[in-house]
């Protein structure tokens, strides 16, 4: 059974640098582009008892940095407030989980992992990359904040530090379990508010011949998709590879590989290792490929933004006229994507009467600020609804083959993103 450690400084005492400047070059040179509203954290549902109570509700804005040219939300939440208690566990999506154990047998054969080596985990949720690590006979480690999760890891064999990762954590790690040969982080990069101090962690802890694996919504993929609803406090960065390799330079680090990836709606994967490893040349090749899709241009986010509009518009007509007809709508998966659309859109109960998610841990709670009623999956079929509307759109084909049933019996499927359509 793995080991449940903690950090004796408390995770609620960290807070976010200075709104005045940017994540990664410190100037204040930030245009804003896209404004959502004010919104309430992601993934804070609630419990039946606490519907009604006041909800503190946080400005959504994103901007473009004119120097770096690095997309940052402008205001920010001290990370204790959004990551100390967390809901969402990765083994709840069976293409994540595949994907996860996917990735570590990639870096496994890679790196050619022996037994010795250790495969620490930064924002390891519930465990699932690292169980994959597991199979492979190396020593592993999670860091992650969220005390509720640490223990659904521990359950699973897998030892978990409940810390936010930085200088401190690195160093603690190394001096008690050596040198680092991989370093994974898998959607956690971009919510790093304090980078300098998770990059120092980073250099502490790293292994000479060691590497960082990185995975995120890449920026890229954003942008062609219209996927604003990625947008929300948690993620206060959104990472292009020509702002992430600046910075990661400035740390004695470099990316040497770059791969483009289809899970989620499209994620960029880094392999970065310390200054004077060969770097291949998919690198500069993505690099190029960035410039000439002007993602270092205002213009493009102003754009982009403007899409973001349209989908608002037409899904809203949309499901006013499915209601106008007396027909039914329930939504699949409680994301913390879907909270941002749910928001943006300023839909409640009155348009969707519940949303079904595979989560036990969200299940029986409801929604923040819009307080729908969070239902297993099975009440699809005992109420079957006349459409579904996919908030957790990013896995619409595995929700769809999970639905097969509440399809052939008439139901129909509504996907928001990257255009407004019905299935």
């Amino acid at each position: 059974m793995g080991q449940l450690l903690q950090l004796k400084e408390s995770s609620t005492s960290i807070q976010a640098p200075p709104l005045c400047c940017c994540l990664v070059c410190e100037s204040d040179q930030i245009q804003e582009f896209l404004n959502l509203g004010n919104t309430p954290l992601a993934n804070r549902f609630l419990e039946p008892g606490r519907v009604g109570e006041p909800e503190p509700e946080f400005p959504l804005r994103a901007g473009f940095c004119e120097r770096c040219h690095h997309v940052q939300l402008l205001d920010r939440v001290p990370p204790g407030a959004m990551f100390d208690h967390y809901l969402y566990v990765s083994s709840a999506s069976e293409t994540l989980t595949k994907h996860l154990h996917g990735l570590a047998s990639t870096v496994a054969k890679r790196r050619k992992l022996r037994s010795r080596d250790l495969v620490v985990d930064i924002g390891s949720n519930d465990g699932t990359l690292l169980s994959g690590f597991a199979r492979h006979g190396v020593r592993t480690l999670g860091v992650d904040p969220a005390a509720n999760l640490a223990p659904l890891a521990q359950a699973n064999g897998i030892e978990t530090l409940t810390a936010f990762f930085g200088e401190q954590a690195g160093g603690r790690i190394r001096r008690e379990y050596g040198p680092a040969a991989v370093i994974t982080a898998t959607n956690s990069f971009p919510h790093i508010p304090d980078l300098g101090d998770y990059l120092a962690g980073v250099e502490r802890l790293l292994a000479p011949d060691g590497v960082l694996v990185i995975e995120a919504h890449y920026l890229m993929d954003i942008l062609e998709q219209r996927a604003f609803d990625t947008i929300y406090h948690e993620h206060v960065s959104y990472w292009a590879l020509g702002p992430a390799r600046r910075l990661l330079q400035r740390h004695g680090l470099e990316v040497v590989d770059v791969e483009r990836l289809p899970v989620h709606h499209g994620q960029l994967r880094m392999w970065i290792q310390r200054a004077g490893a060969p770097v291949k040349a998919s690198v500069e090749k993505l690099e190029s490929e960035e410039k000439g899709r002007r993602m270092d241009q205002l213009e493009t986010y102003q754009r982009f933004a403007a899409g973001t509009r349209l989908i608002k518009r037409d899904l809203r007509r949309l499901l006013d006229k499915i209601r106008y007809e007396d027909k039914t709508i329930a939504a699949y998966g409680a994301p913390a994507k879907g909270m941002t659309l749910l928001s943006y859109l300023e839909l409640g109960p009155e348009t969707i009467d519940f949303i079904a998610d595979r989560s036990p841990l969200k299940q029986g709670r409801y929604t923040p600020g819009s307080h729908i009623p969070i239902v297993p999956p099975e009440r699809i079929l005992q109420e079957q609804p006349d459409f579904l509307l996919l908030l957790a759109w990013n896995f619409a084909d595995e929700v769809m083959k999970q639905q097969r049933e509440y399809h052939k019996k008439g139901g129909r499927f509504i996907v928001p993103v990257p255009e407004v359509r019905i299935v």
